[in-house]
């Protein structure tokens, strides 16, 4: 049996490998493409389910992907997604980073190199509370917004509506942070959660005593099957009450507060001025072990302070 002379062409081998390796890459394209749409169409639809708005163009992608399977960055996207803030962790922890650099370069630079280190963990921890400050702050105003939650509730359920119906007309009709958080939970809804898990997920967010019984009552009712006209009606005169005795506490507190802030910059602009009328003081009194434990019992002591009168300053109503 012969062999056909066209197969032993090399030209015409060579054009079909060609076009198979064509044909090859067309579909490759379109499976990358497709599966770039199909990932894009997942991420929008998470991100509508945890509240977070995808439409600014987010920086450090590759990092923040890492950053999420680690511990750190799993602990950071929760604390993040409860301040309400449109940043991703990877970019949180590229500012922190380059805040901690810059503290501690300015640190070594104004005042000595030993303050380097200290302003770092300086800067971490103002970080840290930054993100609490934020997160009690969107707290505060979600608590502010609760009676006018509970009425919007009682309301559509005395007109006979369901409770994911009432949910969702209330996240249209109330402004954020309150809009924002019950709309999650309405997309969380529409996702296939139970009622008791998405409400149960916005009290972790967004934990207060007003949150955890308004949640309690509507969980209680879905799972009784009874009418919560009653108890929410009750429930916001309650929630009124309280919202007035919080901001009388917080105005009373007010002093206390400023007062455990202004006490370490005191500190702080003792050293700079000293270190000012007399250059290179702090570098020869952090040059000994005996000035370094002077000097670190003294920001310790200054430490303690603020935590003691933070602590003063701190009444759960």
């Amino acid at each position: 049996m012969g062999i056909d002379p066209n197969l032993s062409n090399p030209a015409l081998l060579a054009v079909g490998a060609t076009l198979l390796a064509c044909v090859l890459a067309t579909i490759g394209v379109h499976s990358y493409t497709s599966g770039r749409a199909q990932r894009a169409a997942l991420e929008n639809r998470l991100a509508l389910t945890t509240g977070h708005d995808t439409g600014r163009r987010r920086n450090f992608r590759g990092l923040d992907r890492r950053l999420r399977r680690t511990a750190l960055g799993k602990r950071l996207q929760h604390r993040l997604a409860a301040t309400g803030l449109d940043v991703t962790p990877g970019e949180f922890f590229v500012y922190v980073l380059g805040g901690v650099v810059a503290l501690w370069l300015i640190a070594s630079s104004v005042l000595a190199p030993f303050f380097g280190p200290i302003a770092g963990l300086v800067a971490i921890w103002a970080a840290s509370t930054f993100l609490n400050w934020q997160r009690q702050k969107r707290i505060e105003a979600f608590i502010n917004q609760l009676p006018d939650l509970s009425r919007i509730l009682a309301n559509a359920t005395a007109a006979g509506l369901a409770l994911r119906t009432a949910l969702s007309m209330a996240a249209e009709e109330l402004e954020a942070p309150a809009g924002e958080e019950l709309a999650t939970v309405a997309n969380q809804l529409s996702v296939g959660r139970s009622i008791d898990d998405a409400l149960g997920e916005l009290a972790e967010r967004l934990p207060s005593r007003e949150l955890v019984v308004l949640v309690t009552t509507l969980v209680l009712s879905n799972r009784a099957g009874g009418t919560v006209v009653g108890s929410l009606r009750n429930l916001t005169e309650t929630l009124e009450e309280r919202k007035e005795t919080r901001r009388e506490v917080r105005t009373m507190l007010s002093e206390v507060n400023a007062t455990a802030y202004t006490v370490p910059l005191l500190g702080l602009g003792a050293m700079i001025m000293l270190n000012t009328m007399t250059p290179g003081s702090m570098a020869k009194m952090t040059g000994s072990p005996v000035g370094q434990i002077v000097v670190a019992v003294a920001v310790g002591l200054y430490a303690l302070g603020f935590i003691a009168m933070r602590r003063l300053g701190k009444i759960d109503v």
